[in-house]
């Protein structure tokens, strides 16, 4: 069973200068250390935007990986260490994180339920 990891990035202080250069130096230095994670099948990375009302919410990013062992694994990783250490210094604004998990087969599971 996949599963997919979402890092959900809040607007920083600062502005739209301060927003514009945590956008520049997370598509430019942290997409890049996180592509090397052991372990991980597939990234997307989009800006947020509220579809009804306002969210401080400006980028939505998807990591995909096997299953929980290979996200396990890839969370103790010196690429994930060094994935951290630079997302500690960039994402001023902090961030949530949701692990999102394959339904189980079965009535009432999936996108129709």
């Amino acid at each position: 069973m996949s599963v997919t990891l979402m890092a959900l990035f809040r607007r920083p202080e600062g502005g739209d200068e301060a927003l514009e250069t945590f956008r520049a130096r997370y598509y430019a230095e942290h997409l890049p250390l996180m592509a090397r994670v052991p372990g991980l099948r597939g990234m997307t990375a989009n800006r947020a935007s509220a579809a009804y009302g306002q969210t401080d919410l400006v980028i939505v990013t998807e990591m995909l990986f096997d299953d929980r062992a290979a996200l396990d694994a890839a969370m103790v990783s010196d690429e994930m260490r060094a994935a951290g250490r630079n997302l500690r210094e960039i994402a001023p604004g902090g961030m949530l994180t949701l692990l999102t998990l394959e339904p189980d087969a079965g009535p009432g599971t999936g996108p129709a339920a």
